[in-house]
């Protein structure tokens, strides 16, 4: 068929206007309905609520209401079963579903469209879907959270080294370590929550850009679709998805998060590294090398973080040149931020599945600590005590470092005569100071590596959640 050939202009609700019918072309270049189905529910939601309201007002009949609630049961059930024919000449969901319920019902279903314009909804279903999503995302992150805290309270007193320029800096825990990555969870979770609430606002009443003539009732739809209120002005609220750029920004945030996770969990699986093993369930061989053990769940997730980035650049520059009010552009929103949710979804999802399959090999941990000399500013702080000013010592335990270099041995490996031709004040008591667990049990305040002070973090985070 050539890609021009015409349609019937009359299967569109809008063809009255129109002396030609749409080309099978632009009919398919602009059609949305292959993606936006997914919002099947949350339109039949808002229709009906809108539904309710209209009959309260007394602007349909009470009859009329009663065969849309009758007719939309049909069609959640020929969805849900897969039974629903979804038509590509109906454009979208919207329309979709419009049609089925006149053809069910009759005229209730052509008069359910009264008073709001497919503008205000699927502003309105867009925002259901995406708080519905957000409501989802939390849950998930809430799982990979307490993921995070077993892992931290399994390894809270297990030695690692703490990485500054990825140079071995000082001692950590493990625990302490994870915590670090709850802290970023906690506070995408937190952003999600902020976007919840800027996403919580009904559109539906708007109609096309200006309002509607007849005698609506708002806040009754937005208190039983469950918004906090409604959106105050009728341009804005049709045309504007700041909303979904805030999300897709929130989610850009958590996948960069996951992606510096990765990046460590795929660093030491190498066996240079050795710190930590992961199950084989979350990872593949090689076609061509039978030794190999590859993390392709985290290496994957770094790559996906770029694709979360994209999304949020596409809406950006999707809204940058729109003027008001509503305009064809906006159809393009759907795509990048069901593709967000979802790629954040899955990523949640194994994420919170594969972090009890981590495993820290604690001998590695220890082995990297005696090659760092991670303990060089306990000792400087050990001078201090003494009374040495602290550059001064940061001095003589650059000197100490140095020589242990020299010789190849750690820093508690030099003899104790050798330490006090760096700096008289040192006593017999230092050693007791280079030790591992002396530098991780000194640092015993809040925020603190001490394993006491990771697993009061952890007693905190859980009374949290």
């Amino acid at each position: 068929m050539n890609p021009d050939t015409p349609s019937t202009p009359s299967q569109y609700t809008w063809a009255g206007r129109f002396s030609e019918p749409m080309s099978d072309l632009v009919k398919r270049y602009t059609a949305s309905v292959d993606f936006d189905k997914r919002m099947w529910r949350q339109d039949i939601r808002g229709s009906l609520a809108h539904a309710k309201m209209l009959a309260r007002q007394g602007i349909i009949s009470a009859e009329d209401l009663a065969d849309i609630q009758r007719g939309m049961v049909q069609i959640v059930g020929e969805i849900e079963s897969g039974a629903f024919e979804w038509s590509l000449d109906l454009e979208d969901v919207h329309l979709n579903i419009e049609k089925r319920l006149t053809t069910l019902v009759g005229d209730a279903g052509k008069r359910l469209h009264t008073g709001r314009s497919r503008n205000d909804q699927v502003a309105t279903d867009i925002r259901l879907y995406l708080r519905d999503s957000i409501d989802d995302i939390q849950i998930l992150l809430g799982q990979f959270q307490t993921a995070l805290l077993d892992l931290a309270e399994r390894e809270a007193a297990t030695p690692m080294p703490g990485f500054t320029h990825l140079q071995v800096a000082q001692p950590i825990t493990f625990g302490h370590h994870v915590l670090a990555w709850y802290e970023m969870t906690r506070r995408d979770a937190e952003r999600f929550a902020d976007v919840r609430k800027r996403t919580n606002r009904l559109p539906l009443g708007a109609a096309a850009l200006a309002g509607t003539t007849y005698p609506i009732d708002r806040e009754f739809v937005a208190a039983e679709l469950g918004f906090e209120g409604v959106c105050e002005n009728s341009l804005d609220a049709v045309s504007d998805r700041d909303f979904a750029i805030e999300f897709c920004a929130a989610a850009a945030l958590l996948m960069m998060h996951i992606s510096r996770i990765s990046e460590e969990l795929v660093l030491w699986m190498n066996p240079r590294f050795g710190f930590v093993k992961i199950a084989d369930r979350f990872c593949t061989g090689s076609s061509i090398m039978p030794q190999k053990k590859n993390p392709d769940v985290p290496e994957l997730a770094r790559g996906k973080t770029g694709r979360v980035y994209g999304h949020l650049t596409a809406l950006l520059t999707l809204m940058k040149g729109q003027p008001l009010a509503y305009n064809k552009d906006n159809q393009e929103d759907k795509e990048p931020l069901f593709d967000a949710v979802d790629t954040i979804t899955d990523t949640l999802r194994i994420f919170a599945d594969m972090i009890p399959g981590v495993t820290a090999r604690p001998e590695n941990l220890r082995d990297a600590l005696r090659q760092g000399f991670a303990t060089a500013t306990d000792l400087a702080d050990y001078l201090v005590r003494k009374g040495l000013p602290f550059r001064d010592a940061h001095e003589a335990v650059g000197l100490a470092v140095r020589r242990a270099e020299e010789r190849g041995v750690d820093l508690p490996q030099l003899p104790l005569a050798e330490l006090q031709s760096f700096s008289p004040m040192i006593g017999e008591d230092v050693f007791a100071v280079l030790t591992v667990e002396g530098s991780l049990d000194s640092r015993n305040h809040i925020g603190g590596t001490a394993p006491e002070q990771v697993r009061a973090a952890i007693a905190r985070a859980r009374q949290r959640a």
